[in-house]
């Protein structure tokens, strides 16, 4: 008996220290992940300063991600303050104080909205860059537009800091908060579709709106998705609930946040800022997801 226990702890000891290990790889890859340098020659993109140009910025600003992180002054959040994962704020993008448009050239913004990549050529923290990547150059230009013309609001932030525990959950890819990895930095960078009521327009739409974000890159739904306090995502493609809704319905399911069913949209879901989306625009999107309903 005592042999068997001897061996029982050799065993356990053993395993202890290999989980041990492996948590300390899994540190170490995040920190040299977290802190790489990249090197990235920006786009040379005309940011347009009239009016036309700005409102249109203002209008892709107000109906796609950038508010649900940044808040509705775009003027910053404390978006994850968790005491096990470490504090991740969502910068002030404003030219107040503590905010990026006083130190961002028109090359860093470029930088970090396509690229998800700072001025000191480090990857922004959960920036969904990977999505973001896709804006032509035209639509791209008008965002930088709109957001350099932002009233100034003091607001200061701190850097994002993990904790040792949150390090490693980047090292196993939990939440993929580096999406800077998933861009190719070589490639012809795409051409975007004419803008029209169209399916092809409509996949441009649910590309640079991050939807495959959390509705997976197939649409097809996520149990697990990227935030660890939202529920199980649903899918918009065939076989789901969206896949039965008219173009009404779901024009009106994203104006108030309630399906045909009346089940209230859940709070992870930006819906909020998606119903600021003109109809051609939601037509489009909708025609997108029901051709994927018919393959």
């Amino acid at each position: 008996m005592r042999k068997f226990f001897k061996w029982l702890g050799i065993v356990l000891g053993s395993l202890i220290g290999l989980i041990v290990f492996a948590a300390l790889g899994l540190y170490l890859s995040a920190s040299i992940r977290l802190n790489k340098t990249y090197s990235v020659q920006a786009e040379t993109i005309t940011i347009p300063s009239d009016s036309a140009s700005i409102e249109r910025g203002k209008q892709w600003v107000e109906s796609g991600a950038c508010k649900y992180c940044h808040g509705d002054d775009l003027a910053g959040t404390a978006f994850l303050e968790d005491p096990m994962l470490g504090k991740i704020p969502a910068r002030n993008l404003t030219s107040g104080k503590g905010g990026v448009e006083s130190e961002f050239t028109d090359a860093d913004w470029v930088r970090a909205i396509r690229y998800g990549i700072n001025p000191q050529g480090q990857s922004l923290i959960i920036m969904p860059s990977s999505y973001f990547y896709y804006f032509s150059d035209s639509d791209l230009g008008d965002i930088i537009a709109y957001l350099k013309s932002l009233p100034p609001v003091d607001k200061e932030w701190s850097d994002p800091e993990f904790t040792p525990f949150g390090k490693i959950l980047v090292g196993v890819g939990v939440g993929n908060v580096i999406e800077t990895e998933n861009i190719n930095y070589v490639a012809v960078h795409p051409p975007a579709p004419t803008e029209g009521v169209t399916a092809v327009y409509g996949e441009y739409l649910v590309e640079v709106s991050a939807c495959r974000m959390c509705h997976g890159e197939d649409l097809a739904g996520d149990e697990n998705p990227p935030n660890p306090a939202a529920p199980a995502v649903p899918g918009l493609a065939a076989g789901s609930e969206v896949a039965s809704w008219s173009e009404a319905e779901f024009i009106q399911t994203i104006r108030t946040g309630v399906t045909p069913s009346g089940r209230p949209l859940t709070e992870f879901m930006p819906w909020t800022e998606f119903r600021n989306m003109t109809d051609n625009q939601l037509k489009a999107i909708w025609l997108y997801l029901n051709s994927l309903s018919a393959e």
